[in-house]
């Protein structure tokens, strides 16, 4: 179990004792692998990765009202649904969590580049001098 210390500041801190757990449930699982957990639970159908990414990006073509109608939907896979609904939820608030975090898992992150110029776009001298003991 874990100790609460108290900080200075007023804070406090959890420490955990030796071969204790802070979270006991595990990191959450990822939107494929409940996709692919539900298929196989429910229809005995053992999906891959790649098709639980192309279902994803189905419902990145719907419209909003598809959306609305997938998720009213009773036969729709349960994690499918959940999506659709967090979607829908965000949308009203303004917000494109959702859809972001789905963007970012079916097509990957954008890549970033970085330039950067040292000495005023002169390239440094680099010299690498390897010494060698000498043998006795």
């Amino acid at each position: 179990m874990a100790r609460k210390i108290e900080q200075e500041h007023g804070g406090a801190i959890n420490r955990f004792e030796k071969g204790d757990v802070g979270n006991p449930n595990g990191r959450p699982k990822n939107t494929e692998t409940l996709i692919q957990e539900f298929f196989l639970e429910e229809h005995n159908l053992k999906i891959s990765k790649g098709q639980s990414q192309e279902i994803l990006k189905v419902l990145l073509g719907k419209t909003k009202d598809e959306l609305v109608e997938l998720a009213r939907n009773p036969e729709m896979p349960w994690p499918v649904a959940m999506m659709v609904n967090k979607i829908h939820r965000d949308f009203k608030k303004g917000s494109m969590h959702a859809l972001e975090l789905i963007w970012d898992r079916v097509y990957g992150k954008p890549k970033e580049e970085v330039e950067q110029t040292v000495n005023g776009g002169k390239p440094d001298k680099v010299e690498i001098v390897i010494h060698r003991p000498e043998k006795k």
